[in-house]
């Protein structure tokens, strides 16, 4: 099987980590970091690893990284988008930096990145980690579920209007066990210790992310269905990976008024089983 080209933002945890470690066995992996503690990491995965610094925080990165990209390659065959980052609170406490912070790492990184590496990506393939989320039915993460539909929009755009054969893939997974739910927690920690009038929400919140951490699916079940996408000359638009994930996918079918009962009526339940643990 011929090698092929790949670039992964994200690549020092989770999904991406084990991505990247099951390409690179035969495959060339551009792979993206943003702490400079996990360049070596990922070198020392395999020699057909090659780290590239961007960050998503600091827009000013992705030019550089593109640089570096094009540099290296003339042709990348798949573009994987995973980078991304959970921004968490009641919607009337949240700094509108955050908020602003939640779009540029989540969705203007990846678009920025992608429109930047579009001439070397004819005839191939971009894959955009999406969520669950982007269906839209998760209370205190509104910016993280805004940011994955506003992401599979303007991609599904892009799939639509461009002339370079680029197949667009969005994948959705539910719960996954990553450090991204450890990581939310401290990032967040403002408006999970200091939430006047929603102090029990946030400590179920807390909870929650702990356990979805500790038991959620593998990174390696969603690797297994990118890993799919990939070997297909024609791949679904849209792959929903767990069962939580297809439970979403249906539940956002209703009308909005049920949807809203529905959450408001499970998160209680939900946090009185918390509460009487």
């Amino acid at each position: 099987m011929k090698s092929k080209t790949y670039v992964i933002t994200g690549a020092t945890s989770g999904i991406g980590k084990a991505l990247a470690e099951k390409l690179a066995q035969d495959n060339v992996v551009f792979a993206g970091y943003r702490s400079e503690s996990k360049r070596e990491m990922l070198a020392a995965i395999s020699d057909n690893i090659f780290p590239f610094y961007i960050d998503y925080a600091k827009p000013e990165t992705i030019a550089s990284a593109v640089e570096f990209l094009k540099s290296k390659c003339s042709k990348i065959d798949t573009l994987i988008n995973i980078a991304g980052c959970v921004v968490a609170g009641p919607i009337e406490k949240i700094d509108m930096k955050e908020i602003r912070r939640q779009f540029d790492v989540n969705v203007f990184g990846h678009l920025e990145l992608s429109k930047s590496l579009i001439d070397i990506l004819k005839d191939g393939k971009i894959i955009n980690v999406s969520s669950m989320a982007g269906y839209g039915v998760f209370p205190f993460i509104s910016p993280y579920c805004a940011s994955k539909r506003c992401l599979d929009m303007f991609f599904n755009a892009l799939l639509v209007e461009n002339k370079k054969n680029i197949k667009i893939i969005s994948v959705k997974p539910g719960v996954i066990a990553t450090p991204l739910w450890g990581k939310s927690i401290e990032e967040n920690s403002k408006y999970f210790e200091n939430c006047t009038g929603y102090e029990e929400e946030m400590q179920f919140m807390i909870k929650n992310a702990q356990k979805n951490e500790a038991k959620g699916l593998l990174p390696e079940k969603v690797v297994e269905v990118i890993l799919k996408a990939d070997s297909l000359k024609n791949p679904q638009l849209s792959y929903t990976v767990g069962r939580d994930a297809f439970t979403a996918r249906l539940i956002s079918k209703l009308p909005q008024a049920w949807v809203n009962r529905l959450v408001k009526f499970g998160l209680k339940i939900r946090m009185n089983v918390k509460n009487c643990k």
